[in-house]
């Protein structure tokens, strides 16, 4: 017991500190006093957004950023998606619609939507969006200057999440506290190993010449998590890639509730750990139930470890600009629903009943 506690001290001041680094270095796109005239292919999979396509769509043709081509592909929707589209695209020429004739076998459905597009693009920079992310002035130009300055072929940013009902209050911080707790982003970018890898598919912004000369998502189509994986292969590969935090230019809603979040997050929790159940059972179970064996075998150090555990929270919570009082008084209730993803995952893996948007994901 007393190993484990120890073990459990020294993960938890690792947590602090990895913590506070991502909320100190600069982590957010930087904003380019600068215009370009580069052309930007924005390349947009839907499938059953008739709330949101019209949103990011006007955010989109509004940008200071001008030289663009908005292509969406209409994912076999079930809803009204295509039809927004092309009222948008009467008013600019710049929106364009192409639909799925169907999943070839093989394929995940956004792999394939997103390869699609890219056979369509003609600029000189990729952005792969999701149709529930909204964006703000200049982000476009925020980005090239990012890559050029850097030479970074991928930018990858977790948008800043909107979080409006209980059950999303009880889920979605759990992505930005495994994220930011575990991984100093600035290593992302300054390190070669391609472990330390992080992306995020609603918002992958490639240069062109390194995508359509490598396909990634033609590589990677049959992952369920290909941000990630993409995002490691371009490591592998010898290429420079960031993942930043959003703030108010970039926000995404990803889910409305509960049952979206525990669905959603389970496809894709896993490869956080490296596609390792045992490293995230470990996570979860050091998180959840760490301050037992301190209290066991150290009582003295319980409330240095609750004190460091409290700022873990904090410093994510502020990193990522969510609620502070939301996250600490949804402690418990995270902690379970991080366990129900995790549990999820695993009968989706064994047993393949994961569902996304109408259709089974093997």
């Amino acid at each position: 017991m007393t190993i484990l506690a120890i073990i459990v001290i020294v993960f938890t001041i690792i947590q602090l500190l990895v913590s506070l680094t991502n909320l100190l270095y600069k982590r957010t796109l930087p904003a380019s006093p600068e215009t370009y005239g580069e052309l930007i292919s924005v390349l947009i999979p839907a499938r059953n957004e008739i709330k949101n396509i019209g949103n990011l769509l006007i955010d989109l043709v509004s940008q200071d950023h001008r030289n663009i081509e908005v292509i969406v592909f209409d994912d076999q929707s079930e809803d009204n998606t295509a039809a927004i589209v092309k009222q948008l695209a009467m008013s600019d020429k710049r929106i364009k619609l192409i639909s799925s004739e169907g999943l070839p076998h093989g394929w995940h459905g956004k792999n394939h939507a997103c390869n699609a597009l890219s056979e369509h693009a003609r600029g000189e920079y990729f952005m792969f969006i999701d149709a529930d992310v909204r964006i703000g002035d200049r982000l476009l130009d925020n980005a090239v200057r990012f890559s050029q300055k850097h030479g970074v072929s991928l930018i990858s940013i977790f948008p800043k999440q909107i979080i409006k009902s209980i059950g999303e209050m009880m889920t979605v911080p759990n992505m930005n506290y495994i994220l930011v707790s575990l991984l100093p982003l600035v290593l992302v970018r300054k390190s070669d190993f391609p472990s330390l890898s992080a992306a995020n598919g609603q918002f992958m912004f490639f240069r062109a010449s390194e995508y359509r000369k490598h396909k990634p998502h033609r590589v990677m189509k049959a992952q369920k998590a290909e941000d990630i994986a993409i995002a490691r292969y371009y490591k592998k590969n010898g290429y420079k890639i960031a993942c930043l935090l959003g703030d108010n230019k970039i926000t995404c809603r990803m889910y409305s509730g509960f049952h979206d979040a525990v669905n959603g997050f389970s496809k894709n929790v896993i490869a956080f750990f490296g596609n390792s159940f045992l490293l995230a059972i470990l996570f979860w179970a050091i998180t959840t139930f760490g301050i037992l064996p301190v209290y066991i075998s150290f009582p003295e150090l319980t409330i240095f470890y609750i004190t460091a555990y409290i700022f873990t929270r904090v410093f994510v919570s502020a990193a990522s600009r969510q609620n502070l009082i939301f996250n600490l008084l949804f402690i418990l209730p995270l902690q379970v629903s991080m366990g129900l993803f995790i549990y999820k995952a695993f009968i989706n893996k064994h047993f393949r009943k994961f569902q996304w948007k109408g259709r089974y994901i093997d």
